[in-house]
């Protein structure tokens, strides 16, 4: 079957995903590393729900590309999808529930639909095209971005300032200085904060397509602005800055962007 999916399709394969991962959580499965000379952990849970949402992408949509954190590109085409089973794999294995399965839709190199889902809390944040929106309990909210257009005024988040490195670090802690309230760790959850209207600034560095593509789409539905330090597009990674607003994200790029 070829075609244009939708927000249902994505809360299918968001289900096929949690059915992989909820049961492991906080079960104290094996845990591998990827990398041999630092710790980048994968587990079953990172590999089985991958499986799971390619081989539902695969029964309905077989023509379409996949690129997967764990099991890499498959097939080529203008439609693709890109996941990432577990974002924050280190939270899942930690018991901290700010983890998070991305599975985000692309046309044309574009993501324009974007799931995050969180089966511990029970939440989803979802851009169906048009709009974002959190999904919890059978409830919908629209999702909305605040209004904040100045770094003193803002809330900022990044993973972890020991992943810049040389003078973006020594910019990141500029902004710091600078901004109202500044926290680290969540990885994707600290983007749908953003989209949520509880965060208003989030940068990152040297991250993949699969952690940022799902979540492009969410924050841009949600009225945010998403891009590299360069000010490209984000959906192939790299140094992604995603504000509130127009104005915060301006600020924030003369800071960082040297």
């Amino acid at each position: 079957m070829t075609g244009r999916p939708d927000a249902s399709f994505l809360r299918t394969l968001a289900d096929a995903a949690d059915g992989e991962t909820l049961p492991r959580f906080r079960a104290g499965g094996q845990v591998d590393n990827k990398l041999a000379a630092a710790f980048d952990p994968v587990t079953e849970a990172d590999r089985a729900a991958e499986e799971a949402i390619v081989a539902a992408i695969a029964a309905r949509f077989p023509d379409h590309a996949i690129l997967g954190e764990e099991y890499g590109a498959s097939g080529t085409s203008d439609q693709l999808w890109v996941i990432d089973p577990i974002d924050g794999t280190r939270a899942f294995i930690s018991g901290l529930p700010v983890w998070g399965t991305l599975i985000g839709y692309c046309e044309a190199e574009r993501a324009r639909l974007g799931i995050m889902s969180q089966p511990f809390t029970g939440e989803r944040y979802l851009a169906d095209g048009e709009n974002a929106w959190l999904e919890r309990a059978g409830e919908r909210s629209r999702l909305a971005v605040r209004g904040t257009r100045s770094i003193e005024a803002a809330t900022v988040f990044t993973t972890s300032p020991r992943l810049f490195s040389g003078g973006l670090l020594q910019r990141f802690e500029t902004l710091e200085a600078r901004a109202r309230l500044t926290r680290f760790g969540t990885d994707c959850y600290a983007f749908a904060m953003l989209a949520a209207g509880h965060v208003d600034l989030v940068v990152e560095s040297g991250l993949k397509p699969y952690d940022i593509v799902a979540l492009i789409p969410i924050i841009e539905q949600a009225g945010g602005i998403i891009t590299t330090l360069s000010g490209g597009r984000a959906e192939q990674g790299g140094d992604v800055v995603a504000a509130a607003t127009a104005e915060l994200h301006a600020a924030a790029l003369e800071l960082l962007a040297g």
